[in-house]
């Protein structure tokens, strides 16, 4: 796991900053997308629990949704000047705690 790109995303979840994420499809092409970034861990759906960037992909149609990140696909992270606020992202019940630590009120 890239420690710049690790450091990258957390510091864009605890300013709650967008970023501008590049990555690699499962089918090996080359994407780029504004996203918020919810968290580091394991999916709660897949049956081997490995780390994923989660992220909320404001560029996908027809409307933003979760997207997960196997590490050795992020290619670049920036974290740009644009803010969001989570209360307009998570509007769904966590089943777990954050792995990685922010104030975000009561959706800490």
């Amino acid at each position: 796991m890239d420690k710049k790109v690790l450091l990258a995303f957390a510091e864009a979840i605890q300013q709650k900053k967008i970023i501008q994420l590049t990555f690699t499809t499962k089918d090996n092409q080359c994407l780029i997308r504004k996203c918020v970034p919810l968290d580091l861990a394991p999916s709660m759906r897949a049956k081997i629990k490995y780390y994923k960037y989660h992220v909320w992909n404001l560029d996908s149609l027809p409307k933003p949704h979760i997207l997960s990140l196997n590490p050795e696909q992020v290619i670049q992270m920036e974290v740009t000047a644009e803010h969001f606020r989570p209360e307009e992202i998570v509007t769904w019940t966590r089943k777990q705690d954050w792995t990685i630590a922010r104030d975000w009120g009561s959706l800490s």
